[in-house]
């Protein structure tokens, strides 16, 4: 992927995002090195993290202001596609360990932003925001309980970030704990793919949580603090990871699959020399560029609305949920393609299964699932007049 275009488009308009691209580009090398490393013992490499936290991945959503890079959606989709092509699992864990301190640095008030970033090294959040648990309001704060599954990124995690509801006034909020509080089931993550993100359940007893660590859980839209990009909001921002994501790996599969039958080519029953195959081929290339070409297309439309100091419509947003929604199963079309088309070199250890194994654990996430493109669907025929997005649905205007 040659990145130097993207550069010096953006190098003039925030340098700190310009420089993310550019460590992404460097960083290849040793996260392809280590992809097995994640795959085998659960986490990524403790090379891999330290060089995310020197080249500041983590900080790609954070506002300037806290010494993050303040991303444009362009930049981060393009820095996701590149780390997940070389690694699916650090991929994930790049834009969930990034939302997920990006979302409390833009929304909490500056008494909790000054309590989580005052460390000298940007934290990693962990957490999820679409199961709640119970909020008991007491004198200065909240008393925070209940069990949450699938905290990505909590193994590399500062803080974790989760939704709760106050339970005398139904009011759904977002707390923010150190991990320390909060107690990880390590043994909860023994899946078939995405192995490496170390997506933990986890539960949380009867902790106090201080009013400056909380934030209300609709406040998409109003950033306290950061640019016109942190008027995205949490779930917007995440579809750009997850959006990326599969572009990456989609395209890796391919890529496999492409040095697999040159290698083959010209041997006796071999994929290489089948034209079936190479129709095939040309059927699943164009369907990962045309929804590479839609994400960007969305994304780059949004970023223009933003930078002119609009917020995104209702049906830009539901773009960006078609967007994603189309390169999860393109992404998914493809690799099921290059599974049956690679043999037995798919059965054994390797890039193609690991990256096969991986597609199938991140596309079942509920971003990509199909009451989403539903609602996406009914919003786009014109049939959702009355209707906002929120969270992962339509629901009504009040």
């Amino acid at each position: 992927m040659n990145l130097s275009l993207r550069w010096s488009e953006i190098m003039n308009e925030n340098p700190r995002a310009a420089a993310l691209l550019k460590a992404g580009q460097e960083l290849a090398p040793l996260i392809r090195e280590n992809a097995a490393y994640a795959d085998v013992h659960g986490r990524l490499a403790p090379e891999v993290l330290k060089a995310y936290h020197e080249a500041g991945l983590f900080g790609m959503w954070v506002p300037e202001v806290l010494g993050g890079a303040e991303a444009d959606p362009l930049t981060a989709l393009e820095l996701c596609e590149q780390i997940s092509y070389e690694d699916a699992s650090a991929g994930w864990v790049l834009f969930t360990g990034s939302v997920g301190i990006a979302t409390p640095a833009i929304y909490l008030p500056d008494a909790g932003v000054e309590e989580i970033f005052s460390g000298g090294r940007m934290p990693v959040g962990a957490g999820q925001g679409t199961r709640s648990g119970t909020a008991v309001r007491v004198d200065g704060g909240y008393r925070l309980s209940g069990e949450w599954n699938f905290a990505s990124s909590s193994p590399y995690a500062s803080h974790i970030f989760t939704l709760g509801t106050v339970e005398d006034t139904k009011e759904p909020l977002l707390f923010v704990l150190p991990v320390s509080e909060v107690t990880l089931d390590t043994d909860s993550w023994d899946v078939i793919g995405l192995r490496g993100t170390g997506s933990y359940d986890y539960r949380i007893d009867d902790v106090f949580v201080p009013e400056q660590r909380t934030y209300p859980a609709g406040i998409d839209g109003n950033p306290v603090r950061g640019g016109a990009a942190s008027r995205l909001g949490l779930v917007q921002t995440s579809m750009i990871g997850h959006t990326g994501w599969a572009l990456g790996v989609g395209r890796r599969l391919l890529d496999e699959l492409s040095a697999s039958m040159r290698q083959k080519a010209g041997r006796a029953g071999a994929q290489a020399g089948s034209d079936s195959s190479h129709e095939q081929y040309a059927n699943a290339e164009a369907q990962l560029r045309s929804a590479r070409a839609l994400a960007y297309e969305t994304w780059t439309d949004a970023w223009q609305t933003l930078s002119r100091g609009g917020d995104v419509s209702k049906r830009q947003s539901s773009l960006m949920r078609l967007a994603l929604n189309n390169a999860t199963w393109s992404a998914f079309r493809v690799g099921t393609f290059v599974n049956n088309a690679a043999g037995t070199r798919a059965l054994r250890d390797g890039a193609i299964q690991r990256f096969y194994r991986d597609l199938h654990a991140g596309a079942a996430h509920i971003m990509s699932a199909p009451p989403v493109l539903r609602d996406t669907g009914r919003e786009l025929a014109g049939l959702a007049d009355d209707e906002r997005w929120f969270y992962v649905g339509l629901v009504g205007q009040q």
